[in-house]
């Protein structure tokens, strides 16, 4: 079997990089589906083989080196399970949920958060496998490469880009210092010569315009331009409340206010993937019981088990509504995704509003605009609310992410 059986020409020349340039650190970064994590699990094996040979010169009977993503799930998903897949190499944790392969001791450390910290301290490492780079905390990150400081350690990163300003990128990608040690490749989803032409053709059909073409496709760092939702338009996506077809499976975004509006949205979802904002309830001063009574009528109208995917930031508002009897459940609140998942139907002409509940979401929506900054949407003010389309968010993220509609019963 030929090297470009199993590789990517973009794949074979990390592999040949790492084989033959020494480095410090190796980040492979860019487009979803675009093969970095397939090249970084080639290279952990032999970097875990690297290892043993390294520990036993050394008479090290308890060699260690760090595996690192954001979550244990994530590691396991994106690492563990894909070894399996890979190489037929079942790795099973051990009772301190450490791995072994090779005779060495694999550490798991979890950098989504500060409390990565102390599963990265207090011991030195050989190397370390770092997934999902970008949504690492930074201290973690640091006390990771503090921590492998053995002779001829390495450590392999990949993740997708994030914004241009991101200490990923400003403080190691760019940084050329020979002394530094880093190397870095990109890779746009063309670099994956494996995939199905029709399935990176309708990928890229169907992918937002503008930060998650860019990112996700062209393996950009990139920030925001202009609104959020540059595919909305008005003139096809507002339609007669006559023109809404009639039953759609119905579900419900709730964002909770008072001092700023609280709205309930009713949705409805076609058996073609085609999703319509059919009523908005939005109010500001309102208390719970108001809200009750909404939902209440709702469900007398729509079915009992109607689900409202609401703001899990107030947890009493929920707890108020499954006691009344109403199916409510915490939204999946994730920012960019849910962003996403409504601007690709937005995109794909999936995304319609009836036009006797549009004014409210038409004002926010040509409002919702890009932070430069932080790479996410500006912060309501005074001025600026972007209640409804919160709610908006929750409900079609949380119904469309994986996992899909949970029932409350």
């Amino acid at each position: 079997m030929a090297l470009n059986d199993v590789l990517t020409p973009k794949q074979a020349e990390v592999l040949h990089t790492y084989l033959t340039v020494p480095f410090k650190m190796m980040i492979n970064v860019g487009a979803v589906r675009a093969g970095k994590t397939y090249i970084d699990n080639i290279l952990l094996m032999y970097e875990l083989r690297r290892v043993a040979n390294l520990a036993k010169k050394r008479n090290d009977k308890h060699p260690q080196f760090i595996l690192a993503g954001a979550s244990s799930g994530s590691i396991y998903n994106n690492i563990i399970a894909e070894l399996s897949r890979q190489f037929g190499i079942d790795l099973k944790a051990d009772k301190h949920n450490h791995y072994h392969l090779f005779d060495v001791d694999i550490v798991p450390v979890y950098t989504a958060s500060i409390a990565g910290l102390t599963r990265a301290r207090g011991f030195t490492a050989y190397g370390a496998y770092i997934n999902e780079a970008t949504l690492a905390n930074q201290e973690v990150f640091n006390e990771i490469r503090n921590r492998c400081s053995m002779e001829g350690s390495h450590i392999i990163c990949d993740s997708n880009p994030d914004i241009p300003t991101h200490w990923l990128k400003t403080d190691y990608i760019d940084n050329k210092n020979p002394k530094a040690g880093i190397i870095s490749y990109t890779f746009t989803i063309d670099d994956n010569t494996f995939l199905d032409k029709e399935y990176v053709e309708s990928l890229k059909a169907s992918k937002p315009k503008g930060m998650f073409y860019d990112r996700d496709i062209l393996g950009l760092w990139v920030t925001g331009e202009g609104i959020v939702y540059q595919d909305f338009n008005k003139d096809t996506m507002v339609i007669d409340d006559d023109k809404v077809p009639k039953g759609l499976h119905y579900y419900c975004g709730v964002d909770w206010g008072f001092e700023h509006p609280n709205p309930i949205l009713l949705l409805g979802d076609d058996d073609q993937g085609n999703t319509y904002v059919l009523r908005d309830y939005t109010k500001k001063h309102k208390f719970i019981n108001y809200w009750v009574k909404i939902a209440q009528n709702l469900q007398d109208e729509f079915g009992r088990n109607l689900i409202f995917y609401a703001d899990s930031a107030r947890p009493d508002n929920v707890n108020e509504f499954q006691a009344a009897g109403i199916n409510c459940i915490n939204a999946n609140k994730n920012v960019l995704p849910g962003i996403e998942c409504v601007a690709q139907k937005m995109r794909e002409g999936k995304f319609f509003i009836a036009e006797s509940c549009s004014q409210g979401l038409m004002n926010e929506i040509y409002q919702y605009a890009w932070d430069e900054t932080t790479g996410l949407p500006l912060k309501e003010n005074d001025v600026r609310h972007n209640d409804r389309l919160d709610a908006l968010r929750y409900a079609i993220y949380s119904r469309n992410a994986k996992g899909g509609y949970i029932p409350w019963n």
